[in-house]
């Protein structure tokens, strides 16, 4: 199979980096993301993982890919997978009373990490392992930028997007 790509971007702030998907190490996760292209949504940035934004998706798979090629430290440059059903829903999570995400679905969290000492834990459930099914090869260096403009300019009215490159 030929490499294929995609473009991650945060649309406000006119950033875009290109990641090339692991279709080896992570196949069912990248023909998933691949197939549902494109995505995108209000971007978050990690309040516990350290250096990661995301955006949070109504599942959009015909069958959830499970556990591949799992870390619970990425580096930066990984694009992860997450799955989550009703945990974002405790108030320690930040969202706005009444707006918790997937509070009645499953969500898929579809995150960017652009820094590194990231250790994926949470309080409430312990590790959180991620599938990595991408990696940045071109911008990471001015897309890691605007991920901190994320952290200490703010979150509102960004939105993060994934795309076929």
């Amino acid at each position: 199979m030929t490499d294929r790509f995609i473009t991650v971007s945060l649309e406000r702030r006119g950033v875009t980096a290109v990641a090339r998907l692991l279709d080896d190490e992570a196949p069912r996760t990248a023909a998933a993301v691949w197939d549902a292209l494109p995505l995108g949504g209000q971007v978050f940035h990690g309040k516990f993982a350290r250096n990661e934004i995301y955006t949070l998706l109504p599942a959009f798979a015909p069958t959830e890919p499970g556990p591949e090629n799992t870390t619970i430290t990425p580096i930066p440059g990984d694009l992860c997978y997450f799955t989550f059903d009703g945990v974002l829903t405790n108030p320690a999570y930040g969202y706005e009373v009444g707006s918790a995400p997937g509070e009645h679905q499953l969500l898929i969290d579809l995150a960017v990490f652009y820094g590194r000492n990231n250790l994926l834990v949470n309080g409430d459930v312990g590790w959180v392992p991620g599938n990595v099914f991408g990696t940045i090869v071109e911008g990471l260096t001015e897309f890691a930028a605007a991920c901190n403009d994320i952290w200490m300019g703010g979150a509102r009215g960004e939105t993060l997007s994934y795309a076929r490159a």
